[in-house]
């Protein structure tokens, strides 16, 4: 097996001329006739997509006794942005531009508060971090859905829109008050990636591209088109490079002393790394920044790990189009130390072949980073030293001719999932970092795409039941047994024909709570939408019932979210928010959000 490319550096420019003449450069080389990325724009989230030191990557539940149920995430201590959050005392949600603050004690809606007045922005999307009495939202704006002037309207059809449209903003909100209210805020351009939250400081990270108008003329040849696209980053200065933000008290853009580049680069986006105290105003951020891409954040206690498939890599046609070949895929892999409450710290970066699923294909334990990822026609295994992200060791021949389906990692053991027709699922040796080991492998119909340990002999699976010939059947939760590592095993399924869940893509959408074995993933099945609950108690599963919500259409009803808070199971749709008694199972209140 080809091994890794050995560890770089991150490395300063020059001067504010050096920048522009390297953005410039490394852009004209791929450009096409459509702008960046073939004129095709992505936004991959993680949904993902993570207790301080290396003990907190066990991945283990939240412990019993808490009183009420967290984002589910991937590391303990380790919070991710969601569109609902709880401390016990209120449940805050934010749907629609809407936030909204409920007590569970009494069940009424106490606060409301509108995201978009005041401003003609498409508020693409929203999510929340909760600290004490301040929430920090995270807000998308603007984009392909971005509102002109009418006067604009044609100039701006006439244009191939970007990242340099999307604009980024985060706002204090202080709960305390009978009404919610704004209290601090900061816009910079770009889009989320993802953030972290480890006690009161957030760490956000944003990616951002040029300001830069390409112009499609319809009638123009591929040749002309890119002519033009190389001229137009020709003529463009620094400023339109450099991410603009503002706050409250200020206004700039990232100051050129502050970005660095790693050995390659597209220059097609900077991504930059943002530090605030929840609880304080929010000032600059502390911004660095990076000439590089982002597409999955990791984050344990004490680092913060940003992953850069470089999809820009590849060959290009004579007219600039950029194809990626399985055997060429590259993801980069930048570490950073953000122990204390100060801006990160770069440390190092490495790389890995193939790509990677998600944030869940990346886990640090022991000094050491293990990192999942596919390529071309099977999937490996890394293991990167997290002082330096030097490669130690390496197992792969995972899934021949399969992708990667699902990851999970905890403490020195591993699990991945790959399909094609049936599932093979893989446990991974990890205890000594430099010689991994396949454990074991189950091979049955379907798949997972999220793995949630519960215990160190037991793992849930939430995926899809399939036939012998790879076609889905609907959605279906499985329990392994993984005692033995060498020949593991599921003792117990649940399938719903023609499911699907939210929680086989989004996992902050699962909900297990360990005190009494609930388990609560959404579920839509044909006309059907709510919530499927279940009980497991040793190795069985046991449907309780389906928790819907009145509304007056089928989306409205589609719950996305479960939470408990004082033995209550509260769901969330974009039409309410229901309380369950999970005792007997039947509606205790209905709180709609009209």
């Amino acid at each position: 097996m080809a091994l890794p490319a050995p560890a770089f550096k991150l490395v300063a420019f020059d001067s504010c001329a050096d920048v522009l003449g390297g953005l410039k450069s490394a852009a004209k080389a791929v450009v096409t006739p459509w702008g960046f990325n073939g004129g095709m724009m992505s936004a991959r989230r993680t949904a993902s997509a993570f207790a301080a030191g290396d003990q907190a990557a066990k991945s283990v539940p939240e412990p019993a006794g808490v009183g009420f149920s967290g984002t589910n995430t991937q590391e303990t201590g380790v919070d991710e942005p969601d569109l609902v959050k709880t401390d016990g005392r209120r449940i805050v949600t934010v749907t629609g531009g809407m936030l909204r603050v409920l007590d569970p004690a009494t069940r009424r809606m106490t606060g409301r508060l509108d995201l978009t007045a005041g401003t003609d922005e498409y508020l693409a999307d929203a999510s929340l971090l909760l600290s004490g009495d301040r929430a920090l939202v995270l807000m998308s704006q603007g984009g392909p859905g971005r509102r002109f002037p009418a006067a604009d309207v044609a100039t701006a059809q006439s244009k191939l829109l970007s990242y340099g449209d999307l604009t980024f903003r985060l706002v204090t909100v202080d709960l305390a008050g009978t009404r919610p209210a704004v209290v601090s805020s900061f816009t910079i351009d770009g889009a989320l990636v993802d953030a972290r939250q480890v006690g009161a400081t957030a760490r956000i990270v944003v990616r951002s591209t040029p300001r830069l108008d390409f112009p499609f003329r319809e009638n123009a040849t591929e040749a002309q088109r890119l002519a033009e696209n190389r001229r137009v980053i020709d003529r463009s200065t620094v400023d339109d490079w450099l991410p603009r933000w503002s706050s409250d008290s200020a206004s700039g853009h990232i100051d050129c002393g502050a970005v660095r580049k790693p050995d390659t680069f597209s220059g097609t986006s900077l991504l930059t790394v943002l530090s605030f105290d929840i609880g304080a105003p929010l000032g600059t951020g502390d911004p660095t920044t990076i000439v590089a891409d982002g597409n999955f954040v990791y984050g344990s206690g004490a680092s913060l790990y940003v992953a850069n498939d470089e999809s820009w890599r590849g060959i290009r046609s004579d007219f600039g189009t950029a194809f990626v070949l399985p055997q060429d895929q590259e993801t980069k892999i930048y570490r950073f130390d953000i122990t204390g409450s100060g801006p990160p710290r770069f440390v190092a970066s490495g790389s890995v072949p193939g790509t990677l699923l998600n944030q869940y294909a990346m886990s640090e334990y022991d000094g050491h980073l293990r990192v999942a990822t596919t390529r071309a026609s099977s999937s490996s295994v890394y293991v990167l030293r997290s002082t330096d992200m030097s490669k130690v060791g390496s197992v792969g021949g995972l899934g021949k001719n399969e992708q990667i389906y699902a990851v999970r990692f905890t403490g020195p053991v591993g699990y991945v999932v790959t399909f094609r027709q049936t599932d093979p699922l893989y446990t991974l040796d990890l205890h000594n970092p430099a010689s991994p080991a396949v454990a074991g492998e189950l091979k049955i119909n379907g798949y997972s795409s999220y793995l949630h340990p519960i215990d160190a002999n037991h793992v849930i699976g939430v995926g899809q039941d399939a036939d012998s010939r790879g076609r889905v059947l609907g959605t279906q939760v499985s329990v392994f047994d993984v005692s033995d590592l060498s020949s593991p095993r599921r003792v117990a399924q649940h399938v719903v024909k023609n499911g699907w869940s939210e929680a086989e893509s989004d996992p902050h959408a699962f909900l297990y709570w360990p005190e009494t074995g609930l388990l609560v993933v959404p579920l839509s099945a044909q006309t059907t939408y709510g919530a499927l609950a279940l009980r497991l108690s040793g190795s069985r599963l046991e449907q309780l019932a389906t928790v819907r919500h009145p509304t007056s259409t089928p989306w409205q009803g589609s719950i996305r979210r479960s939470l408990m808070v004082g033995g209550t199971l509260w769901t969330v749709s974009d039409g309410g928010m229901r309380a369950t008694d999970t005792t007997s199972m039947r509606d205790a209140a209905w709180i709609p959000f009209t």
